[in-house]
């Protein structure tokens, strides 16, 4: 498959995590007051960009990538024999995701041994030609970290991260190595020495009561919210001027968000360091349906997207349920401050409805399919938008887009 470069491609960039306090103000570490002063002096932000000629910048996320076997049968099919290709499934979401600076997805499974076997539920191992169907839409980094990170233990998780590794596409939330996980994913979005510095983080709930794999207690990120706010924290540091946090949390098909998400929704937006937020974005994952979006604390919670790739799924009534297949690709357009040291913001958010068609195996992006005359697709985008609408966005400007 050819591998497509977006113009402005966005580079990963690893730099060691520090260790940091969890609350309060923040003292800088050795060495970080001079640092700091440097860039205050030089009219630079915390990641280093100079305040005056930094670019707003686009962000793209899409939910859960989850391979049943029907899935990987129609990858099959679309490669003629030829292996696996993933690329004509996702390729109605292309255009959103190629359209943005920088794009974040959720690789739920983990990838088996090149030529297989490769299974479906309940314990996943996709083929890892999912890497290059997820380069060829234009991801820039995927989050590793759900309740299925573990499903073929180590080995599973060194071949996926191998395989996006090959691909160009930066990862965030499992490791082969303690030196890896103590790393922040850090990204740029845009071009030239003054594009943004984005840190991608990510963690999951659990994992499916798998142990970690023994003397790797940092194979996984787990959910903990001091550990959340010291990473944030210590990716600032590291030079990150927008801090994007993947949680793989809430309750499988409730589409409203349970009371841990709004919580610790709370809690992480609450955070902050020198007056200012220590986590810019926060991007929910695992319910299997589309979840709201709401501002909390002036900043943007997304508290589940949906599967933007899955099979027919089964509810917990042993229903087929159509919303399994229904997620939102969130869209953030970050604007630099005006002054050092300040938060970068979002100027405009916006969701575009989407769905995967599960009897021709491709995702659709219902805004453009509702222009060609798609009436079922207008069904299932009112649902969505209602759905993403139902805690008050509308009224701190969230907008549907195409």
């Amino acid at each position: 498959m050819t591998k497509r470069i977006r113009q402005g491609a966005v580079a990963a960039v690893t730099v060691l995590l520090a260790a940091t306090a969890c609350s309060g103000k923040q003292s800088p570490a050795p060495g970080e007051a001079g640092r700091q002063t440097a860039a205050a002096q030089a009219g630079r932000g915390a990641g280093g960009v100079a305040v005056d000629k930094a670019r707003a910048f686009t962000l793209v996320a899409s939910g859960d990538v989850l391979p049943h076997s029907s899935v990987i049968d129609q990858a099959a099919a679309d490669a003629g024999g030829l292996g696996y290709d993933f690329g004509p499934m996702l390729k109605g979401a292309a255009p959103v995701v190629s359209g943005a600076d920088l794009a974040i997805c959720h690789m739920e499974t983990v990838y088996g041994e090149d030529g297989g076997p490769y299974t479906g539920y309940p314990s996943f191992k996709s083929p890892p030609e999912v890497a290059q169907g997820l380069r060829a839409t234009g991801f820039d980094s995927c989050s590793t970290a759900s309740n299925h990170t573990l499903d073929d233990g180590a080995g599973g998780i060194r071949r996926t991260l191998a395989a996006l590794d090959k691909e160009g596409i930066a990862h965030a939330g499992s490791a082969r190595s303690a030196t890896e996980a103590a790393r922040p994913t850090l990204l740029r979005a845009g071009t030239g020495k003054h594009a943004a510095k984005v840190a991608h983080l990510a963690y999951t709930y659990g994992t499916n009561d798998v142990p970690l794999p023994e003397g790797q207690p940092w194979a996984v990120n787990l959910i903990d919210e001091q550990k959340i706010v010291a990473d944030a924290r210590a990716a600032r540091r590291a030079g990150a001027d927008v801090v994007a946090v993947s949680l793989h949390w809430g309750t499988e098909w409730q589409d409203a968000p349970d009371e841990k998400q709004l919580a610790l929704g709370r809690q992480l937006t609450v955070a902050t360091s020198d007056g200012r937020p220590d986590i810019d974005l926060i991007l929910g994952t695992h319910a299997h349906v589309p979840q709201a979006y709401e501002k909390v604390n002036g900043t943007w919670i997304i508290y589940g997207m949906g599967d933007q790739i899955a099979g027919a799924m089964i509810n917990y009534e042993g229903a087929q349920d159509p919303r399994g297949n229904q997620s939102s690709m969130g869209r953030f357009t970050f604007e630099p401050p005006t002054k050092p040291g300040k938060r970068w913001t979002v100027k405009k958010a916006e969701f575009v409805p989407q769905w995967y068609d599960t009897t021709v195996g491709r995702v659709v992006n219902l805004n453009a399919s509702i222009d060609e005359g798609a009436d079922h697709h207008r069904v299932v985008r009112d649902r969505i938008r209602d759905v993403v609408l139902g805690r008050g966005a509308a009224k701190d400007g969230l907008l549907m887009g195409k």
